[in-house]
């Protein structure tokens, strides 16, 4: 892993496969770092042809903290939003994007297949509406386009989204898994000794809660990307779990209805999973992201 300056800021980044295979970005969503994105489903994306890129967002891991802007009031946020009120966040998905473009430069790539989870879809979008010649595809996996008509979290999922992590690092593992269990489907078992690892890397590598409600306010305050999605002109590719509680399922259907020629794949029992290379939904996603990227001629 290294740093990289990126649109005015570093950003802690790693690769995996030949410069000269099929580039693909992996965005990660709320809170998630670079190694959210699983090293051994990286490898074999990479086995497979791609050139993969996967990164820390801003305010996440080892990449630029904007500690500046402070801790956010959540609660004031929500209190506003319900008022109509206008915010202004510390920044926005857009700038979030800026940030993976800037990646991007650095990096001398041209263009890339863009694929993000769930905060990671909404910058991906972003890219392909506001960066058209930087996505030679776009992933939104279980993901939405912005629009406030979508249905919300389940309230449990939202109650435990928004209960402060535990500082102390057995604790803060314990409740990990216990989001990870919340966020699950009923299709797929849940890999505990994975989990736990990864949020053990996670505390070790950057505890860091005040980014995390930081990205929070980002996604609060997004724009409905609906409309824009419709000058979309690049391939495709929209994956949803039928059974998310964070994203319920017609944020994936919304996304795909909103992209001229977007292909829609929902996955029975799936719910708001990491990506790891385990028995969960992911070989069958890693099958799907290889035929789209494949079909794509740069």
């Amino acid at each position: 892993m290294a740093k990289i300056d990126a649109n005015g800021i570093q950003i802690e980044f790693d690769t995996f496969g030949e410069a000269d295979g099929r580039p693909l970005l992996l965005i990660a969503g709320l809170s998630c770092q670079l190694i959210h994105w699983d090293a051994a489903l990286c490898e074999q994306l990479a086995r497979r042809g791609h050139y993969v890129i996967r990164f820390d967002n801003r305010d996440a891991g080892l990449s630029t903290k904007f500690a500046e802007a402070g801790m956010p009031d959540i609660g004031q946020y929500f209190e506003a939003l319900m008022k109509g009120e206008k915010i202004r966040p510390p920044y926005t998905i857009e700038d979030m994007a800026n940030d993976a473009v800037g990646l991007l430069n650095a990096l001398g790539v041209e263009a890339a297949h863009v694929c993000g989870f769930s905060m990671g879809g909404m910058i991906a979008q972003t890219i392909a509406i506001h960066h058209r010649p930087r996505s030679l595809s776009l992933i939104s996996i279980y993901s939405h386009t912005g629009n406030p008509e979508l249905q919300p979290p389940k309230p449990d999922v939202l109650e435990i989204l928004l209960t402060p992590p535990p500082a102390e690092r057995q604790a803060n593992i314990e409740y990990t898994l216990e989001v990870f269990r919340t966020f699950a489907g009923s299709g797929f078992p849940i890999d505990e000794a994975w989990h736990r690892n990864i949020a053990a890397q996670a505390f070790d590598r950057a505890f860091y809660p005040e980014g995390v409600a930081r990205q929070l306010v980002a996604i609060l305050t997004q724009k409905n990307r609906k409309t824009e999605l419709g000058s979309v002109s690049v391939p495709t590719l929209v994956i949803h779990g039928a059974d998310d509680p964070l994203v319920p399922v017609e944020g994936g259907r919304d996304t795909a209805e909103a992209i001229p020629g977007a292909e829609l794949i929902i996955i029975d029992g799936m719910g708001h999973d990491l990506p790891h290379d385990g028995d969960g939904a992911w070989p069958q996603i890693v099958d799907a992201i290889v035929n789209h990227t494949q079909k794509v001629t740069p």
